[in-house]
């Protein structure tokens, strides 16, 4: 059946709105391109690194919105589709500023993956509470297990003295992976991990949430200056790379070649 310019449908949508971003298939060659620079030496180590870190870093910016998206889809919220959040482009997010700038920005000044948060879900429309929260708990789950298939090499032994700046940028990826599901999963209102318990908060304690949530991402934000808390949040995220096999060192030393400059 014919749809004159929109091609066949899936779903009563057009293709169109499932087809993958120019723009995000441009971060991705981008990533594979510095990738193999890296691995290979060709360059300079620091910018090959710096390249490498910062598209797989926004990369995955765009796998969290999308898993957000894509999950409300399921749940039963077609406008995700619509406004062309299961795109995977950046540019079509409520608020580009603080689903990709900012997230770069503390990257660039602190090696913190910071929470992006700017997917608008219609939660009127999705089926049931458990599906409610499954919606927050996607984009989170999503760098939980980027950082864990990331960190595989390592797990299985890899020489990493063999392409030194690669190994070290791909474990610093890994890293801000692991940062961004801990902080994404802090039951604050306004991220994540806050707006995966709201749907079952009562009337009252839901008032009260809404009031806080405009602010939420800014009260994490400074937090995070505090030098206990970020102590403990440090201590709390290396915890969990040990676990899963993250060497630190490699990690410290792939953000010193991220910060080329």
């Amino acid at each position: 059946m014919s749809y004159g310019r929109y091609g066949s449908r899936v779903g009563g949508l057009p293709r169109e709105a499932f087809r993958p971003s120019a723009l995000f298939l441009g971060l991705v060659a981008l990533l594979a391109v510095s990738g193999a620079m890296a691995y290979l030496g060709l360059g300079s180590d620091r910018v090959n690194v710096f390249l490498f870190v910062a598209s797989g870093w926004t990369v995955s910016l765009c796998l969290h919105e999308y898993s957000h998206a894509l999950t409300a889809y399921k749940g039963g919220d077609d406008d995700v589709a619509h406004r062309g959040y299961l795109t995977l482009n950046p540019l079509k997010y409520t608020h580009p500023l603080l689903s990709i700038v900012l997230p770069l920005l503390f990257v660039l000044i602190g090696g913190i993956g910071l929470p992006g948060g700017a997917v608008w879900v219609n939660h009127g429309a999705i089926r049931s509470r458990f599906l409610d929260s499954l919606v927050s708990f996607a984009g989170p789950a999503a760098n939980l297990v980027l950082a864990i298939l990331l960190v595989l090499p390592f797990s299985f032994g890899v020489d990493v003295t063999g392409h030194y700046p690669f190994w070290a940028g791909l474990a610093f990826l890994a890293f801000l992976q692991l940062t961004a599901s801990v902080l994404n999963f802090v039951p604050m209102p306004g991220v994540d991990g806050g707006n995966l318990v709201y749907p079952w908060l009562s009337p009252e304690w839901k008032r009260g949430f809404n009031h806080v949530a405009p602010f939420g991402m800014l009260i994490l934000i400074a937090l995070l200056f505090s030098p206990r808390i970020n102590g403990w949040f440090f201590s709390l995220v290396y915890a969990i790379g040990d676990l899963i096999g993250l060497p630190s060192f490699l990690a410290s030393d792939g953000a010193a070649y991220f910060r080329f400059w």
